[in-house]
């Protein structure tokens, strides 16, 4: 069941990392009850204090769920992969209360048990975050013909198009 809040009109906050925030931030931005998607990097405690790319992600509760939001996010890098760049593109959930990591495990466990994955995504306190310089904010937004959008992006709209199609953002609303 997904969790929602009991507080009507309460926003949340988490951090997301994975992969590139350029296509981190996209695949947010286009998720229902979304309402604010800041690219940057985010700094956890020792051994990841080290700032990775990442996005701080603020969601109203009665439109979307935590749950729904970390399904989506391991669905759309490579949540599996301890590959050679993960200094850079740390696979993690940045939370900023204990009570909030345990829920963020809770759901990453039992995602991995109902799909049979084994996830590298880390739960980690959320402790500081800078922000992307202007001109790469809302990449997704400004270059959707360039390359990298296409090779890219693209791949996890169409995912999130397929698999989630009932967490999409409608074209033309803003929550």
């Amino acid at each position: 069941m997904p969790f929602r809040s009991r507080c009507r009109g309460c926003w949340k906050n988490a951090g997301f990392g994975g992969g590139c925030h350029w296509c981190t931030e996209a695949v947010f931005q286009s998720l229902r009850g979304v309402t604010e998607v800041a690219q940057g990097f985010i700094a956890a405690d020792p051994p990841h204090q080290a700032y990775s790319e990442a996005v701080s992600v603020t969601w109203d509760p009665d439109l979307i769920g935590f749950d729904d939001l970390i399904a989506v996010h391991l669905a759309t890098h490579a949540s599996m992969s301890q590959h050679k760049m993960r200094g850079k593109y740390r696979s993690a959930v940045y939370v900023k209360s204990d009570a909030r990591a345990d829920h963020a495990r809770r759901i990453i466990a039992e995602l991995a048990e109902q799909t049979g994955s084994a996830f590298v995504t880390a739960v980690l306190p959320f402790r500081a975050f800078k922000a992307s310089d202007k001109r790469y904010q809302n990449y997704y937004d400004r270059n959707r013909e360039g390359p990298f959008c296409a090779a890219y992006i693209e791949p996890k709209l169409a995912l999130l198009r397929q698999r989630f199609a009932g967490l999409r953002r409608e074209v033309g609303h803003v929550d």
